[in-house]
């Protein structure tokens, strides 16, 4: 990015972040490193990843010491190192450790009927490991965040497990059934257990390890598509060298080198086929279950497989310029992002555990005020501190974006960024591009018509010559045309394109124009009106009708036509049963357009025709000026700034790279319906993300008073926070599940 030289340019530098256990902890984070001049960072606690934006030339070592002060541990992604899974095994180990200790302790002090003489100090000799090893993690990052002056989620739960702790040793040694008490004459033979908490402390930190263990274990799993996507890639290739097959890493692979893939291999990059003819299963890429029939010429993906022939590739696009790479860091890059409603989440978080010391403080001395007793002001203040749980606010976006995105990802949808998500809920309107689009945009020659004394072949020839300068998809089918019956064309010179309206050139010394009849008025061409019927029976047969003149007049017309992709009248539908009223806007004829239109199932007032590329901008503007909420879908270069005006750009990933980066949605599919897909997984994945913050929301609101009032076991409390984050988790998985 190029800035004036009074501004630093600015570069990303991503970071994995160790050591976070709740939402406050990432809130935390972000404010350290906010803190550094020129920094802006967001620390996803899902993902663990931290997303930082630095003066260009900063050096990363910087931001991980800020991060390492704050009591954590940061450090650059290294792609070669294996998934981490130790943390996750670790929670297990503790948690089938501690439940197995706890479960007694629960059982003995719950049920009157297991109780024996001395069964307290059983008790405590069953929950001492528990409280102590099995709660470590919570202890020590308490404890490092009481170093840094800070306070998270891990310093309510110990604070909770040890003043449970606490009492009980108190009860038991000094209480009427204590030690000190046995003095003075008191009877420890069981019962009066009122007083002691082992069960609580100890069934606390099992339902709150247990918790942290399945969401560890649920993070992982949401992040699976994403990492499935990037293992897709070949781990070497056979490259063609004199002939002979080598076979190399893959990254001694570079772009323009010949390779064979056999079948049943992966298509190592991205590349055109030289030799051969193959069916190649993309479904993994693009979500498409059938095979697509390839052969010389054609484009092939990294990453899908050759299901048929032995294929030679000639590789266009290596590393990280493949489409494969280029869709796994579309897709990380939007798990990374945070929606508006999680920065309001994040900012909770960020003062929850402060509030909660508070609330507990107060609940404390609200009973002991009232004069009900030492016991239940404990009782109550302990269920405040274990109650509360931010955690599940800060899961509540990232979770669903990392599922959501990672899903849509195997189905060949690309979701941007969270932001997407809230534009894909209010769209009403769904502007469509035709050629590409609605129609399979492979133009074809479909008819001739020379006028009175003209070669109809060397009508052909003559345009053929000047359409093969152009890109156009019209004037690519002429083009083409002419090169199947001439083989050859001859060379044009003085090319000169006439945007949305023609082109013109000299062919073997003849001054040759091909276009729309506006190009012919401004050029002075006359046209006859034989040819101007002509003209409209190519038009009504749906095929768009383009003039070629020479001498100063029209001297024939050649019809091109387009055929409308087989999903497209389902896809219509299926949009219009989202609530969504599509438009067809085309730059061709309004006959030609009505009749595309009539055939997928849009209303006539609906179509847009004869529209040039600056044109379509204004239509989407206009709509948006008329109060609608518009969708944009393309795929080609003149597409690009429609899709940046609108409120939601949709690119064909068929298309260009031009057109996929202005879109916030990106259908790596050919196939129309995939629209519809994109759109109601984003709005599912939306909603996913609504009800989570309800739950997590709703959950705090309600169990904080309940918890304040006596009405809630400590270690119901503990349980119940744990579900609460477990099931945040659990209901952002559902989304995997999405078809």
């Amino acid at each position: 990015m190029t800035q004036t030289t009074d501004r630093i340019t600015a570069q990303q530098v991503e970071l994995i972040v160790g050591g976070m256990t709740c939402a406050s902890c990432a809130s935390r984070i972000e404010r350290k490193l906010n803190k550094l001049d020129g920094v802006s960072a967001t620390v996803n606690y899902a993902t663990e990843k931290a997303t930082v934006s630095v003066p260009a030339g900063t050096d990363p070592a910087v931001l991980i010491g800020a991060v390492e002060k704050a009591g954590y541990t940061a450090a650059l992604p290294d792609p070669a190192k294996p998934e981490d899974v130790d943390s996750e095994y670790g929670l297990g180990t503790r948690l089938l450790v501690s439940a197995q200790l706890a479960w007694p302790v629960i059982l003995l002090s719950m049920v009157p009927a297991l109780q024996f003489p001395y069964w307290q100090w059983a008790s405590l000799l069953l929950a001492l490991p528990v409280i102590t090893w099995g709660a470590w993690p919570f202890h020590r990052a308490a404890w490092q965040n009481l170093r840094h002056g800070s306070s998270t989620m891990d310093t309510l739960v110990s604070m909770g497990t040890l003043a449970a702790l606490g009492w009980s040793l108190y009860a038991l040694f000094f209480g009427e059934a204590g030690m000190i008490g046995m003095k003075h004459g008191f009877s420890f033979t069981g019962g009066g257990s009122d007083a002691i908490y082992f069960e609580v402390a100890a069934g606390v930190t099992t339902f709150l390890l247990a918790g942290r263990y399945f969401e560890a274990r649920s993070k992982r799993r949401a992040g699976s598509a994403l990492r499935a996507l990037l293992s897709l890639g070949a781990k070497d290739v056979a490259i063609l060298r004199d002939g002979e097959e080598v076979r190399v890493p893959i990254a001694e692979l570079a772009v323009g080198a010949e390779f064979a893939v056999r079948p049943g291999e992966k298509i190592a990059t991205d590349g055109v086929v030289e030799r051969g003819r193959s069916g190649v299963d993309t479904s993994m890429v693009t979500g498409e279950s059938v095979p697509s029939e390839v052969g010389e010429g054609d484009a092939v993906v990294g990453g899908t497989v050759n299901v048929g022939g032995r294929l030679v590739v000639r590789a266009t696009k290596v590393g990280a310029d493949t489409q494969l790479a280029q869709m796994a860091k579309l897709v990380e890059q939007a798990q990374n992002g945070k929606a508006d409603v999680q920065r309001l989440a994040d900012r909770v978080s960020g003062v929850f555990v402060p509030v909660v010391l508070v609330l507990a403080a107060l609940t404390l001395g609200a009973w002991l005020a009232f004069g009900d007793g030492v016991e239940p002001a404990f009782t109550a203040a302990v269920a405040v501190l274990i109650i509360a749980c931010p955690c599940a606010l800060g899961l509540a976006t990232p979770t669903a974006l990392l599922v959501g995105t990672g899903r849509g990802a195997q189905l060949g949808i690309l979701i941007k960024g969270p932001q997407v998500l809230e534009s894909t809920r209010r769209i009403d309107t769904v502007v469509l591009d035709k050629t590409g689009t609605v129609t399979t945009g492979k133009m074809a020659l479909r008819a001739i018509h020379a006028d009175a004394g003209v070669d109809p072949g060397r009508l052909l020839e003559l345009a053929g010559a000047v359409e093969d300068a152009s890109e156009h998809p019209i004037a690519q089918a002429i083009a083409s045309g002419a090169r199947e019956k001439f083989g050859a064309v001859p060379e044009v010179s003085e090319f000169v394109n006439a945007e949305g309206l023609g082109a013109a050139g000299i062919v073997d010394g003849t001054q040759v124009l091909i276009g729309r009849p506006q190009l012919f008025a401004e050029r002075g061409f006359g046209v006859s009106e034989a040819l101007r019927e002509l003209r409209d029976d190519v038009e009504r047969e749906g095929n768009t009708a383009v003039l070629v003149g020479w001498d100063g007049r029209a001297q024939g017309v050649l019809g091109v036509g387009d055929t409308v992709k087989l999903s497209a009248r389902d896809a219509i539908t299926r949009l219009k049963a989202l609530g969504l009223r599509p438009i067809l806007l085309t730059g061709d004829n309004e006959t030609v357009a009505r009749a595309v239109a009539a055939e997928v199932g849009i209303e006539p007032g609906d179509v847009v025709a004869g529209v040039l590329p600056a044109g379509k901008v204004e239509v989407v503007s206009r709509l948006q000026a008329a109060g609608r909420v518009v969708a944009m879908v393309g795929d080609g270069v003149n597409d690009a700034p429609a899709l940046a005006t609108s409120n939601l750009g949709i690119a064909m990933g068929t298309g260009t790279d031009v057109a996929i980066e202005a879109g916030d949605l990106t259908v790596v599919r050919s196939d129309l319906g995939a629209v519809a897909d994109a759109i109601r997984l984003a709005r599912r994945t939306f909603a996913t993300i609504r009800g989570n913050l309800v739950w997590a929301f709703g959950y705090n609101v309600a169990a904080l008073p309940l918890a304040a009032a006596g009405l809630l076991n400590p270690m119901i409390a503990g349980a119940a926070m744990a579900l609460s984050s477990v099931f945040v988790v659990s209901n952002s998985l559902r989304l995997r599940r999405f078809h």
